[in-house]
């Protein structure tokens, strides 16, 4: 197939995938509609249902390109060595997290609507843990690399650190989404402050 093609297809696709972005934003994902999508997008169905079969499929497309660029930051600090502190590691995490919602029409501003979906439809729940999966793993593997330099106790599960970092991205988006007063720099300096606290006692068992 000509270059000039490919590259016509591929901005067909990403024109169907700004317009939904818009419609999900506006409407919402449950109150949007593919005819919403035909029309935002000034396509017929049939031009839209070629690259996508349905609104969950346009779903999963914005939810890779937003993932794979997050997996390239993690990859990033999953290779670093020595590793970047928890702090400065959530702080870079959360600053692309900003950019990606900035530079492709509030994806992020989404991801509450992707989870809630996740729970109720049992197919994009299952894709959605096929692509947080290598997200925690990476997590998972900074923090081995942050106990084999010192930095974590030797004894630290690294899968427990790795799910703990996970989760305080969803934390993130909601407050920064709802509140408003939340900026990447306030994530890094309280868990800085929280990686200063002097242990009082031993954990129980």
């Amino acid at each position: 197939m000509p270059r000039v093609s490919e590259e016509h297809l591929e901005r067909r696709r990403q024109q169907i995938l700004d317009a939904a972005r818009a419609c999900f934003i506006r409407k919402g994902f449950h109150e949007t509609s593919m005819q919403d999508i035909f029309a935002e997008a000034n396509l017929s169905a049939g031009a839209v249902y070629r690259y996508f079969k349905s609104k969950t499929e346009i779903v999963e497309a914005i939810a890779a390109e937003a993932l794979s660029v997050l997996g390239a930051v993690l990859h990033e600090i999953a290779a670093e060595q020595p590793p970047p502190s928890p702090d400065e590691a959530v702080e870079r995490v959360a600053t692309k997290v900003v950019e990606i919602g900035e530079s492709h029409l509030g994806t992020f501003v989404l991801a509450p609507h992707a989870w809630a979906l996740a729970m109720r439809d049992a197919g994009f729940k299952e894709y959605v843990q096929g692509a947080m999966a290598p997200v925690r793993a990476l997590w998972t593997t900074y923090a081995e690399n942050l106990r084999d330099a010192g930095r974590i106790p030797q004894d630290a599960d690294p899968d427990a650190v790795g799910r703990t970092l996970l989760a305080l991205l969803p934390g993130f988006i909601i407050q920064r989404g709802i509140l408003g007063d939340v900026s990447p720099e306030t994530l890094g300096e309280g868990l800085h402050a929280l990686m200063s606290v002097a242990p009082t006692s031993a954990r129980p068992s």
